[in-house]
């Protein structure tokens, strides 16, 4: 099994900054794609951003310019930095990572999710 624990949300005025981390565990080959997802209530889970085991990111047009996606493979381990944070981010933001575990069956994984609230 693969587990993902996030952590960093929090609350934050409008132009603030937020650090998002999550880490993965268990049964882990290989990652090849993490990502963040978020979603407001009343709204669909939306991309945020992702990034490939060989760091290729990419973004939501929302968030390009003031969010940056970034990984240590070492540790198994995404970040998501937040800044210039407005009110329309406000959301619970999951981690996803996707890969092969060491049996080498396929997973896609779910954090639990950490909120971000954003207050103008």
């Amino acid at each position: 099994q693969v587990h993902l624990v996030e952590s960093g949300g929090g609350s934050v005025q409008t132009g603030g900054s937020l650090r998002l981390s999550c880490a993965a565990s268990g049964s882990i080959f290989s990652i090849n794609v993490m990502g963040w997802y978020r979603q407001a209530p009343g709204k669909q889970r939306e991309l945020v951003a992702t990034i490939t085991s060989s760091g290729v990111a990419n973004y939501a047009d929302s968030v390009k310019g003031r969010f940056t996606i970034s990984r240590d493979n070492a540790k198994n381990t995404v970040y998501l930095q937040m800044n210039s944070l407005k009110p329309e981010d406000t959301a619970g933001y999951y981690c996803k990572a996707e890969g092969l575990t060491i049996v080498r069956s396929i997973y896609s994984q779910w954090g639990q999710g950490t909120q971000v609230t954003v207050s103008s």
